[in-house]
């Protein structure tokens, strides 16, 4: 999460080993970071110093038989549970949770707000199993402390053809006044036992912070659409020598989308779109390898009685002989906003997959620029202030003209037990500014 200003820049793991060598004293949450490592060394990752040579899985020697059958030793005064995300009041737990101690900015004033239906979208994709929706209960209480999930998926490195089966891992999630008791670790050993046990070895997932070892690393844009409120809430600051009527027209936005066939995804369009989809993703090279199930799931918010998602949005570009030529979706999460008298939340869009069969073609950034545009304009109907998007996919070739602009947050991406040569996150390697119109490596999109 950012909010678009740089207050103190985390340090990359080569500059906190040379504070350490020079003496100088590390802030808490460095010191934090400095111990953490001491468990990804005993982990199947790259090391940061390591020098890809070939790409492949790191440990190879287990099966699940080698796996224990019982779960990883807690502290005493817990227990693990297995968390029911079809039972309303344990989906609620896991809610609270989050909204109290998952993600927030540094100064404490945006949270996420997740819904029943979101989880519902993003934890039960095709071949979800319950037994990788993790919780850490206080014994005498039964309170819920800690969370962590997986959902199947299956990553594909386009250069070899290698389909990798593997987890997404997301949501883990700790009580902030547990986070002295060295939970993440455990917890992060439970769900890979789970995992491990469905003979899957691999994992990928993303944070804000350098672990051993990224094999990517993008940035956070963001494109204001309500800039007035994002400046009521400190989410946008006014910068020097500009008025607030120049940033309002600045990033006015026209009332009606521009492109000819555009309109909302239906369900017959799926086959098709998934197919146009299925080609435009042989441009990056790391990538989800989606079966038609799973794409209609993502596509369709998880629904299955025909009505109509609050999460994903998804439109499509059917042109005069009924093809479709294009497609685009987002998914909504807003943020709380604490203490602001004015506000009290933030409509948040986040740009998910996308594809267009111009790819390639010499008018390819034009299209895809109109196509964001009228993302953007759409957007606007369902109270969205701010549109987000990684530096990730195809995003350079727009992200500039657009009028996104470059947050503070950093995205790394991992495989775990799996080593692959870097790849192009869209920034620059050095300055960690967005790159113009470069595909980048990735086109798989985490929640």
């Amino acid at each position: 999460m950012s909010n678009g200003e740089d207050k103190t820049p985390k340090r990359s793991i080569e500059e906190l080993l040379k504070l350490l060598s020079t003496g100088e004293k590390l802030t808490e949450t460095e010191q934090k970071q400095m111990k953490d490592y001491k468990f990804w060394k005993t982990q199947p990752v790259p090391s940061l110093e390591e020098k890809i040579v070939t790409e492949g899985p790191i440990d190879t020697s287990k099966t699940p038989e080698d796996i224990p059958n019982t779960p990883f030793p807690l502290l005493k005064e817990f227990e693990w549970s297995t968390i029911d995300i079809e039972n309303k009041d344990q989906l609620d737990e896991v809610y609270q949770l989050l909204y109290e101690h998952y993600v927030e900015d540094q100064d404490g004033t945006f949270r996420f707000k997740y819904s029943h239906e979101f989880f519902n979208w993003a934890l039960k994709p095709p071949g979800w199993t319950k037994n990788w929706h993790v919780g850490v209960r206080v014994k005498d209480t039964n309170k819920l402390v800690a969370f962590i999930s997986a959902i199947p998926v299956t990553l594909k490195l386009n250069s070899s053809q290698k389909e990798i089966p593997s987890v997404e891992i997301n949501f883990l999630v700790i009580h902030k006044k547990l986070r002295n008791k060295r939970l993440a670790p455990v917890l992060i050993k439970e769900i890979t036992r789970r995992v491990n046990k469905e003979n899957i070895w691999q994992a990928l997932y993303t944070a804000g912070v350098v672990l051993p070892s990224p094999l990517a690393v993008s940035r956070y844009t963001h494109r204001p659409i309500n800039w007035s409120k994002l400046h009521d809430v400190g989410f946008s600051h006014l910068p020097a020598n500009q008025t607030k009527a120049g940033m309002l027209a600045y990033y006015a936005l026209p009332n009606t989308t521009k492109t000819p066939g555009l309109r909302e995804l239906e369900e017959k369009d799926l086959d098709e779109t998934f197919k146009l989809f299925t080609e435009f993703q042989k441009r990056f090279e790391l990538i989800q390898d989606f079966t038609k199930e799973e794409f209609n799931h993502w596509m369709l918010g998880g629904k299955k009685d025909g009505s109509k998602s609050n999460v994903i949005k998804v439109y499509v570009v059917e042109n005069e002989d009924g093809k479709i030529t294009d497609f685009f979706s987002y998914y909504l999460l807003p943020f709380t906003v604490l203490n602001n008298s004015q506000h009290d939340e933030l409509g948040i869009a986040y740009l998910f997959y996308y594809a267009s069969d111009s790819a390639g073609k010499d008018n390819y950034k034009q299209r895809l620029n109109g196509l964001m545009t009228d993302a953007l304009i759409t957007s606007k109907q369902f109270n969205v202030d701010v549109f987000n998007c990684l530096s990730s996919q195809d995003n350079s070739y727009f992200i500039k003209d657009a009028k996104f602009g470059s947050g503070d947050g950093f995205l790394n991406y991992y495989l775990f037990n799996y080593r692959t040569f870097p790849m192009h996150g869209g920034i620059d390697p050095k300055t960690k500014e967005v790159v113009d119109d470069k595909t980048s490596g990735l086109g798989v999109v985490l929640l």
